[in-house]
């Protein structure tokens, strides 16, 4: 348990960096499960940010004398469970694009929220090195976010909708 906020930043990182070692796990899954091509990279495009974004982590430790190894992070651990579970429930196509969507938002949705709270949470620290390293991955995240939803409404639903018709 957190007894100040240096121990506080210190479990949080430990906790993104399980997160972010969990999604180098699963993006080849979801990209594996993915019939869109621009879907496809999409994945793999973030797979080679999160490897950097995990390297940030443990930058952004060292500058707090720690060492990351990480720590649960059930939120995580539940949202990865779910689109496994997910993708052997339907059959490879439209709509297991959608569903492959949905469940990389809910991954993001939680990062941009753990990035923001400890990017605000180093910058009340006074921990700007650490704030700066923080930012830049919630800025890839949220532009990942972003990027499924254009592809969502651009291409993945109207696939979908096609097919449902």
């Amino acid at each position: 348990m957190a007894e100040n906020m240096k121990a506080l930043m210190i479990e949080k990182l430990n906790q993104a960096y399980t997160a972010e070692k969990l999604a180098l796990e699963n993006l080849p899954k979801l990209a594996q499960a993915a019939t869109s091509s621009s879907l496809k990279q999409a994945f793999e495009t973030h797979r080679q940010e999160t490897q950097q974004q995990v390297s940030r982590l443990e930058q952004a430790g060292q500058q707090m004398g720690a060492q990351i190894q990480g720590a649960p992070c059930e939120a995580m651990q539940g949202l990865a469970a779910e689109a496994e579970r997910l993708i052997a429930q339907h059959q490879r196509g439209p709509l297991l694009d959608v569903i492959l969507v949905a469940s990389a938002q809910a991954i993001e949705h939680h990062e941009i929220a753990a990035y923001g709270t400890m990017r605000t949470l180093a910058r009340s620290s006074g921990l700007r090195p650490v704030a700066d390293l923080l930012e830049q991955t919630l800025k890839e995240e949220k532009a990942t976010d972003e990027k499924l939803t254009m592809l969502a409404e651009s291409e993945i639903n109207p696939a979908a909708m096609q097919q449902s018709v």
